[in-house]
């Protein structure tokens, strides 16, 4: 493959993390765990990097596809982060209410991602020397790393979706199930 079809293809990549911050902003919209749908992401870009690396270059359309689902899941944490959970920090009861702080956190954010931005290729770029299986094997111990680093929330995000849910069964009349809720053959039991 020419460098200039390299080039085109790698794109790719980028409409797949477009794909995916749409998908994740979503996710954690309805799931209201923007933790959970994060750390989700980065463990299925770990099979996602495994399969690109591994069937990647059987054929152009492979490649073209597996190239856009690595660019999903590597990129949708990237933009939920960036974007809802900045706007979440900023503008936490600790602040105080404090307008500026949005800022501050988001540009926390933003430099913490320029600085992984700025080492990434250097680091590529030195590993690479030893073989492509060495960089993806990084790579993939870099979303390994990124969704460990997320359990924390998502452990206190499930207890607190555990806690909703029980206050809402709790709350029924008489403290019995959900009225809503019927079976789908009414009587056949």
């Amino acid at each position: 493959m020419s460098v200039t079809d390299a080039g085109y293809l790698s794109v790719l990549f980028d409409v797949g993390g477009i794909i995916g911050g749409i998908l994740a902003g979503f996710m954690s919209d309805q799931l209201d765990a923007r933790a959970t749908t994060a750390a989700m992401f980065m463990y299925l870009a770990i099979p996602s990097l495994y399969a690109f690396h591994a069937y990647g270059s059987t054929s152009k359309v492979t490649n073209i596809a597996l190239m856009m689902i690595s660019g999903l899941f590597v990129n949708g944490p990237y933009a939920l982060i960036t974007t809802a959970v900045s706007a979440d920090l900023g503008t936490h009861k600790s602040l105080k209410g404090d307008s500026r702080a949005l800022a501050t956190v988001t540009a926390i954010i933003d430099g913490t991602g320029s600085l992984g931005a700025a080492l990434g290729p250097f680091v590529t770029g030195f590993i690479s020397k030893t073989g492509w299986d060495s960089v993806f094997i990084m790579l993939i111990l870099c979303a390994l790393i990124a969704g460990a680093c997320l359990s924390g929330l998502v452990k206190s995000e499930i207890q607190q979706i555990i806690q909703n849910w029980r206050n809402r069964s709790s709350d029924t009349p008489n403290g019995t199930a959900d009225p809503g809720a019927q079976p789908l053959l009414e009587g056949s039991s």
